[in-house]
């Protein structure tokens, strides 16, 4: 909880820092959290995943079908939960047209009239591969592709998303767009319409933020992948901070990927230098086969990456700074690059290990979180801390980057608590000198 307390001081530019809400307000938060249900996520993938929808191709039968089973669950929603959910596609419908294909838009109008125009978008492609073929299927070829974890585990972690934003205590400041996206498996096709062609319900917004749910239906040991930490500074603090949010829940091991490659409908806001992050519980042996069924999707595993990505959209559509600048060295860098960060500093022969053993380098993108790099052996820092690391604050004082990380060890006593970060969550360790 303290460590927890002391990033929240790092991030206060983030709303989840305001101050207690009021008991009706914490209810109705409760609330929210509770309608992300394991058993409404699995009446979303069964359906979508059934055979009757015939893998769900965009522009076929099934295709329609499915989206016409995502516009009622909308429907269902803006009936029941009364919280402003508005149709955003043409003419007044939630459909955006493009070819014979559908995207499928609801918009979530903000409650700060000074931050209209920032949208945040948050989607998930609806489609798949319909009975594959060589080009987008491992086979065999002419079966029913179902495509459960991909994506009707996303669809249904967006529908579950949508259905507690309407049920917050407050619309948050920023407005935020739910999309489903069609010919995703075509080439990102609903995606790249959408940045191009606009309805007129959110023609004048600037899209500031993208989120992105692809296949998550696959949770592992609570091994979460996340993409796009990279696209702005402070992202991934953002992240872990939603992640270990009491409120949230989530927990969950996060595996920070820095590769960004044009695989998801996060690609063409990323092209488009729009900060963007993806959540993903990764590839397995059904991805683009027939097999890839709803008996085999985790629906436990869904509301988890659900309620963290509630939080972190919140957090973002709250902001209350100015909109989050593109950070274009992300396109530069790789996991190589992470490598490179987090590689491993071994003690030559003699080397002085400093009073508490521990050697770090900082990362341009995250200053306020150092990486650990070396832990000298038999030194302090040897109990506990490990290369991968990112220290966050000493004795309760969070740092501001590597240099200030450095002052504040060498004014501590003979015990230093140091908050850390590793792999997405929060541990605190106390050192003590020799």
């Amino acid at each position: 909880m303290r460590a927890v307390a002391v990033l929240f001081a790092m991030l206060a530019v983030f709303a989840l820092t305001a101050p207690r809400e009021p008991a009706a307000a914490a209810e109705l938060l409760s609330a929210a959290h509770a309608s992300i249900r394991a058993e409404d996520a699995g009446r979303h993938v069964a359906t979508l995943a059934d055979d009757a929808f015939e893998g769900r191709e965009g522009g076929s039968r099934g295709g329609r079908a499915a989206g016409a089973y995502i516009v009622a669950e909308i429907d269902r929603l803006r009936a029941n939960a009364g919280g402003g959910l508005e149709p955003a596609g043409d003419g007044g419908s939630c459909y955006q047209a493009f070819g014979t294909m559908r995207n499928i838009l609801a918009l979530q109008p903000g409650s700060d009239p000074t931050v209209a125009d920032e949208l945040v978008v948050v989607g998930a492609h609806y489609d798949h591969v319909g009975y594959g073929n060589a080009g987008n299927s491992y086979g065999p070829f002419g079966f029913v592709h179902n495509g459960a974890d991909d994506n009707a585990s996303g669809v249904a972690g967006l529908l579950e998303l949508m259905e507690a934003v309407q049920r917050l205590p407050a619309r948050p400041r920023r407005p935020i767009l739910f999309a489903f996206w069609d010919g995703e498996e075509k080439g990102l096709l609903g995606s790249h319409h959408f940045l191009r062609v606009r309805p007129a319900a959110v023609a004048g917004k600037a899209v500031v933020f993208s989120v992105n749910l692809d296949m998550i239906g696959r949770l592992r040991g609570s091994r979460l992948e996340v993409y796009g930490t990279r696209t702005a500074p402070g992202l991934r603090s953002a992240v872990v901070l939603a992640n270990n949010a009491p409120e949230n829940a989530a927990g969950l091991e996060l595996a920070f990927d820095w590769d960004i490659e044009d695989d998801s409908d996060h690609y063409p806001f990323i092209a488009a230098k729009i900060p963007t992050v993806m959540f993903h519980t990764g590839l397995h042996d059904q991805y683009h086969r027939p097999s890839d069924d709803a008996h085999l999707v985790n629906l436990d595993g869904i509301p988890p990456v659900v309620r963290l990505t509630l939080g972190f959209v919140r957090a973002i559509a709250d902001d209350p700074g100015p909109r989050r600048t593109f950070r274009p060295e992300s396109r530069m860098e790789s996991n190589a690059t992470k490598r490179q960060l987090e590689a491993v500093i071994h003690d030559a022969g003699g080397a002085a290990r400093g009073r508490w053993g521990i050697g770090t380098r900082e990362d341009a993108c995250e200053p306020a979180a150092p990486v650990v790099a070396r832990v000298a052996p038999g030194s302090p820092a040897a109990a506990g801390l490990l290369p991968g690391d990112r220290i966050l604050a000493i004795d309760g004082g969070a740092v501001a980057n590597q240099a200030d990380m450095v002052a504040r060890l060498k004014a501590a006593g003979p015990q230093v608590v140091v908050d850390i970060e590793r792999r997405g969550r929060f541990t605190q360790m106390t050192l003590t000198a020799p």
